[in-house]
């Protein structure tokens, strides 16, 4: 009887051990899962995203023109200086005021997309991460990609709109938010059925045109989903790697905000510039990752302000890019991508992570 009493100390403490790892999983899980919690991760997501989208509003105009072929900016694409000389172009017939345009919708859908994206992805990544044997880079690309897909689910119909009125070049345009839902609203694609005596239409052929149509404000939703899933999840796998490297003991003295004062029970907040590398580096991965497809979503989404208004799909899309400029045409704009993305990304991780900090939201 005296074995199994010596034997007993030795197995009770790593079976208490597990259980206090499994308990303390749950409780992070279930914290997360608080109306407290979701409410402050999402205000911090919503500002995030606004003061991003800020940072580089200009940058988004001209990127959105030479992206989608305005005729007018067209002649700038191929010079390395295009952007600073459409930026000027677009200031001087329009003054400042141009250079936002469409930045109150931009706002209007940052903010519902950025923060259910941020919360989103907690919940999802407090699903699939339970534990650290489980902090692997698949469970980090699938957990941003599918709080990628699920924003941009809610929110697509807001960036048609964005995009609409940012492509408005002439001067003496100044359409208001709602006569560009209106707009949009009641535009159709030409009739494109067989003749009046065809009794069976042809497939994917409108017989005749809508007056309205829903549909139209999700324009380029099909590659939107597509290049998301590169797109969100590489961006928040490469920022939270990012962060784990910088966080790494030899670094950490010097990245660590406060690490030589820092209570030990406290999260490991990066220092500014090393949050602002952690998000630029993110924003450059994704946006390699991503820029094809976003051309050809771009394109989708003007549809009905160029051309003959005809609904093109995804392959259609990409083969006219391709007959029109080749296979650099999918890569139309990317230094301005660059330009816009890296700053953006950064400043949206920072300013995530920083109203974390503030609101008392722990991080992961």
């Amino acid at each position: 009887m005296a074995v199994p009493r010596r034997e007993q100390p030795n197995i009770q403490p790593a079976n208490r051990g597990t259980i206090t790892s499994k308990r303390a999983g749950s409780q992070t899980h279930k914290h997360k899962q608080n109306i407290p919690y979701v409410l402050k991760s999402g205000l911090a997501g919503g500002l995030a995203g606004c003061a991003a989208k800020t940072v580089v509003g200009p940058l988004d105009r001209v990127k959105i023109l030479f992206q989608a072929s305005s005729p007018q900016f067209a002649k700038y694409t191929g010079s390395w200086f295009g952007v600073v000389t459409a930026m000027k172009d677009i200031n001087r017939q329009d003054g400042m005021r141009g250079l936002f345009r469409g930045h109150s919708a931009t706002l209007l859908r940052i903010f519902p997309y950025a923060a259910i994206k941020f919360v989103a992805y907690e919940q999802i990544r407090a699903l699939l991460i339970t534990s650290p044997a489980q902090e692997t880079p698949i469970r980090r690309l699938l957990s941003g990609s599918i709080a990628g897909v699920t924003s941009v689910f809610f929110t697509y119909p807001l960036e048609v709109i964005r995009v609409r009125l940012a492509f408005e070049t002439k001067k003496d345009s100044r359409s208001s938010l709602s006569s560009i839902c209106r707009q949009i609203y009641r535009e159709h694609p030409h009739n494109i059925s067989a003749s009046p005596t065809q009794s069976t239409p042809l497939p994917n052929a409108v017989v005749s045109a809508p007056r309205s149509g829903i549909i139209n404000f999700y324009r380029g939703f099909s590659p939107t989903l597509v290049g998301m899933v590169p797109y969100a999840g590489m961006s928040f796998l490469t920022h939270d790697t990012a962060k784990d490297w910088l966080r790494d003991p030899l670094l950490a003295p010097y990245t660590i905000k406060d690490f030589s004062n820092r209570d030990p029970n406290t999260p490991l907040i990066l220092k500014a510039w090393a949050q602002l590398l952690a998000g630029g580096f993110a924003g450059l991965i994704s946006q390699t990752a991503s820029y094809p497809l976003e051309v050809i979503r771009r394109r989708m989404q003007v549809g009905g302000a160029v051309g003959d208004g005809h609904r093109l799909g995804i392959a259609e899309t990409a083969g006219r890019i391709y007959k029109e400029t080749g296979f650099r045409g999918f890569w139309v704009g990317l230094t301005i991508g660059y330009i816009k993305v890296v700053p953006m990304v950064a400043v949206s991780f920072f300013t995530y992570e920083r109203m974390k900090w503030v609101l008392g939201v722990d991080g992961h």
